[in-house]
């Protein structure tokens, strides 16, 4: 199943780095991609699921759920983490109007061990910033925003992807802030709307995030094109 895109050139002038932008072109994709996103959100959710179930069996089980909450982890590791940059990946996919399939949200095993060391790296780095007075660890967030984009989209390792990461998020930082903090109101009324809401709402989210890294990624390009 797949969508026929439509990027155009126009796409590129009104799309801006900026929150209004950014949350306005996801929310123009998504009628036109709603089944393939929908059945991707569905797909990961259900990836996710299994290490919930792991970790509350170890709760159950007690002092001895050790081994239980530590397979929990390996998942998370290991599969989970992945599989988010690849479905990443397939928004933005969708945000810049590309055409759009449910495997391509798999396409992260094209490059499956910078995403796991990536998904490590950037998780270590925010937690120590996060210990340093909690701004350092917002700050690293922000600039390693576009990391799994890099690593899927691009085909990058881990090293590329953090220095380029932190080289195109200059001057966005605060773009990337406000998107995030307005995620937080979003996430809420989704999960208001009986929790089914939520798909709508991580849809939309990773639609604008999506938009974000392809407005300034496009910006970087559009000078080497003319």
């Amino acid at each position: 199943m797949g969508t026929v895109g439509d990027t155009s050139a126009r796409d590129y002038t009104e799309l801006r780095p900026e929150v209004g932008s950014c949350y306005a072109n996801g929310w123009r994709r998504i009628r036109p991609y709603f089944v393939e996103l929908l059945l991707i959100t569905i797909v990961y959710f259900a990836v996710l699921a299994p290490a919930g179930a792991l970790s509350e069996a170890g709760d159950e089980v007690g002092r001895g759920g050790s081994g239980w909450k530590a397979l929990a982890l390996i998942y998370l590791i290991l599969v989970v983490a992945p599989i988010k940059y690849g479905v990443a990946y397939a928004y933005m996919k969708a945000a810049r109007g590309d055409a759009l399939k449910v495997s391509d949200m798999f396409d992260v095993f094209g490059n499956y061990l910078n995403a796991v060391l990536g998904n490590l790296f950037v998780f270590t780095v925010i937690g120590i910033g996060i210990v340093l007075f909690i701004v350092p660890g917002v700050v690293f967030a922000c600039k390693l925003a576009f990391v799994p984009y890099l690593i899927v989209d691009r085909k990058m390792e881990v090293v590329e992807a953090v220095k380029l990461s932190w080289s195109m998020t200059s001057g966005h930082a605060w773009t990337i802030f406000l998107m995030a903090l307005l995620s937080v109101p979003i996430v809420i009324v989704g999960l208001a709307c009986l929790g089914v809401g939520i798909i709508g709402a991580v849809i939309l989210l990773g639609l604008a995030f999506g938009s974000l890294y392809h407005a300034v990624s496009s910006r970087e390009e559009t000078p080497q094109q003319t």
